[in-house]
Formats: structure tokens, C-alpha cells, sequence
């Protein structure tokens, strides 16, 4: 097993926060602080070096990273192949809603078969809604969504934060101004979402804190698929309030523009969910890989 005060530096490292290091390992704050200055009490030399909320590797520390990296590398294909003769060939349900299923995880699950080869992961896409639904009903081991869910019902750990924004064609008469005023994009040919989605919960939510009456609230357009929605955003058929994460590709592209919203930010969090008393050594690894990998 790789010594657990070499895998906190690798941690802090990456993620470059102490804090975000310890919810990742499972530990507290002082003792990710502990870890590293045992470290650098056994080699005599600072590892770390603080530049106001900043933290960054002294030279020192890049070469401790360096191995360190090598060992773990080494002791995960270790683990794999003592792993994998294993007979045992374990099947695990995971759910993820619609912008995750189909922008985040797919890389990571690719990743995950590579060094897992005796675990199949059956990934099940819907929106929160439906998701939240099967995962209260045992049909899924683990979930990972966007939007809001009952706390008191379920375990939860965050992956990370998402933004959504405002998707335009690059032919749109709102990329000729610097921003635009969320009016003026309500009275035009928005297009969302179905209900039961993420996207569509928080961004309704918005407009509820912002003052506006949702019950009377009817888009120019309502889909259930973000493939469809993004096809008729770059034909210039109608805009939509999407995830950054969904569009990468197509404004690297120039294909879609996002365009500000004046005095506007719509933040969420994709959250891991999971009932209390699932698998939880497979939901432990699996979120400490997603982590790593992502």
C-alpha cells in the first residue's frame, strides 16, 4: 500500500488546497498539514512553498513529486494485476444525469476499465429527477448529478462546480454586444431543458431569487436532448442556458457563442449521491479515482 503520507503530497500537489486535499482523502485539514511536515522533517527540506491563498511545489518538491508519481504509478499497476487474477468479476449500476453522463464521465469510465478490468460499470443516463428516482429505489450503487436533491436522504460528497451560460450562434444578433440583460433573453427564443432536469431546476431557481413568477413561465422551445439543443443553437434557431461543460467543443469550434448575461451567474455544484448503506468500499474508490482523473 502506498504510504498514505506520500499519497496526501501527490494530492495536495494536484489539486493545489489543502482543504480540497482532505475531503478527497477523507481527512481533516490538520492532518493533510501533518503529513507534509513529516515529510519534509524526513528529508530536511521545504516541499511546499505559500504565495497568499496560492500554494506551489519549491524545487525540492517537484522532485519529490516526481517519484512520487513513479510510485504510485507502480503500486496501482501492482494493485491491478493482483487485482485482476482475481476471478471474482464484479458488475456495479452507476446513474448520472443528462450533462454529465454525456460530457464528463466518459473519459473517466475509459480510464477506470484500464485499470479495473474485473469490474463493469453500467452507466445509466436520465435527468436528476428520474436518476434520484432509481437510486431510492436500489437500481443504482452510485449517482453523480446536477441540480438539487434531498440532503437529509442521501450521502453526498462534491466533484466539482459547473457554470451554466448563455448559448449563441455565432450568426446572432447578441453577439454584437458585450452583454445582454436576462429580459431581453426570457422574451426571446429560449430553449430549455425538459422538467426533471438539472439545468432547467437551477436555472428556474434563479429567476424564482431574481423575483420572477416560473409558473407562468413557458421557453420558446423544450427538449429532452442536449445534442438537439446545441443543433439548433448553431443553426441559429433559438439560444439556451447550457453547461459550459456541454459546449467545449463547439465554441473552440466557433460554432456557438457565450455571451454574458448582465449581472448574471448561475453556479451549481455536480454532486456524487449514494444511500447509506450501499457498497461502500466500491463508492469510496470509484469517487477517489473520479477525482484523480477528471
Amino acid at each position: 500500500m502506498l504510504d498514505i503520507k506520500l499519497l496526501t503530497f501527490i494530492t495536495v500537489a494536484k489539486i493545489k488546497s489543502f482543504t480540497k486535499a482532505g475531503e478527497i482523502l477523507n481527512l481533516t485539514q490538520p492532518a493533510v498539514s501533518q503529513h507534509i511536515k513529516h515529510l519534509e522533517e524526513y528529508y530536511e527540506v521545504t516541499l511546499i512553498k505559500k504565495r497568499g491563498k496560492e500554494i506551489d511545489l519549491t524545487e525540492e518538491g517537484q522532485i519529490l513529486y516526481k517519484y512520487a508519481k513513479q510510485l504510485e504509478v507502480l503500486h496501482r499497476n501492482l494493485e491491478i494485476e493482483i487485482r485482476n487474477k482475481n476471478s471474482i468479476h464484479r458488475t456495479y449500476n452507476l446513474g448520472a444525469s443528462m450533462t454529465i453522463g454525456g460530457y464528463v464521465l466518459p473519459y473517466i469510465l475509459a480510464e477506470y476499465k484500464k485499470s479495473y478490468k474485473n469490474i463493469d460499470i453500467l452507466l445509466q443516463v436520465n435527468n436528476t429527477e428520474e436518476i434520484l428516482h432509481k437510486l431510492l429505489n436500489r437500481k443504482l450503487n452510485l449517482a453523480l448529478i446536477e441540480g438539487n436533491f434531498d440532503r437529509n436522504k442521501f450521502n453526498y460528497k462534491k466533484f466539482k462546480d459547473d457554470e451554466l451560460v448563455l448559448a449563441v450562434s455565432k450568426h446572432h444578433q447578441f453577439t454584437k454586444k458585450d452583454k445582454v440583460t436576462i429580459e431581453k433573453v426570457l422574451k426571446g427564443e429560449l430553449i430549455l431543458r425538459e422538467k426533471g432536469s438539472g439545468t432547467r431546476e437551477i436555472f428556474e431557481n434563479k429567476l424564482q431569487d431574481l423575483g420572477y413568477d416560473i409558473k407562468g413561465f413557458k421557453p420558446y422551445m423544450e427538449l429532452g436532448g442536449i445534442s438537439a439543443i446545441k443543433s439548433l443553437v448553431e443553426e441559429n434557431l433559438g439560444y439556451t442556458i447550457i453547461s459550459e461543460e456541454t459546449i467545449k467543443r463547439e465554441v473552440k469550434l466557433d460554432l456557438i457563442n457565450v455571451i454574458p448575461i448582465e449581472g448574471l451567474s448561475i453556479r451549481r455544484e455536480f454532486n456524487f449521491v449514494y444511500l447509506k448503506d450501499n457498497d461502500y468500499d466500491f463508492i469510496e474508490e470509484f469517487i477517489k479515482f473520479c477525482f484523480v482523473n477528471s
